[in-house]
């Protein structure tokens, strides 16, 4: 059983060996973490290179050596050679790094999830890397059921938790508003009604919280 994780990779050297398909989801999906991306391939795919220009990656063109790794936080081994990849797993686990091997979960510190990505609202799917089109698939069958509005309606969320923290001495009293304008009803009446009016209930909602604590 694997530690489930999201990893904050600002600014962090991420390393991608190989130049396919397999690695280029991995570097997109770097650089939309704001990834400080490496990749390192024998032949640099020209259109890859063309869709990450003017992106915080570095395009090296050679063999893979061990060197290339240091300083990583976080490694793609996607080349077409297992020998390779076993070997920059072997390295990686030499320099405790995390690495990551496609296709082969027994060469895997961690393993990349199937995503529902709604805004700031993230819901991730994983099989221990045994079956990732079945991760695929629930993945397609929640994002029937967590649409955009979840998304707009966890935005709405984070700024009035900040107001309730600020304006709401009692911890008892603030941890159940919270509970209660996280819960279904409040996103029902957010999805029927917008984000003016679910901003204007709320307001009533902290006076009568407020009021009770007074």
């Amino acid at each position: 059983m694997k530690y489930p994780i999201f990893l904050n990779l600002e600014a962090k050297r991420a390393v991608v060996i190989g130049g396919g398909s397999v690695a280029a989801r991995k570097i997109l999906g770097l650089l939309e973490a704001q990834a400080r991306v490496v990749v390192v391939a024998e032949q640099i795919d020209e259109i890859l290179e063309t869709r990450c220009k003017h992106s915080n990656t570095e395009f090296v063109e050679a063999k893979y050596s061990k060197d290339y790794l240091v300083g990583a936080s976080i490694v793609f081994a996607a080349t077409n050679s297992r020998k390779t990849n076993e070997q920059i797993y072997n390295d990686c686990q030499q320099l405790e790094i995390l690495c990551n091997i496609a296709d082969d979960p027994e060469l895997c510190n961690f393993f990349v999830p199937a995503v529902v990505r709604r805004g700031d609202l993230q819901i991730a799917v994983c099989t221990e890397g045994d079956y990732p089109a079945y991760a695929g698939h629930i993945r397609k069958k929640l994002e029937d059921i967590f649409t955009e509005k979840h998304g707009q309606f966890l935005t709405e969320l984070e700024a009035i938790r900040k107001y309730i923290i600020e304006t709401m001495p009692n911890s008892a009293r603030r941890k159940a508003l919270l509970g209660e304008l996280a819960g279904e009803a409040s996103f029902e009446y957010f999805a029927a009604n917008g984000p003016a009016d679910w901003r204007n209930n709320t307001e009533e909602m902290i006076k009568s919280h407020m009021a009770i604590t007074q």
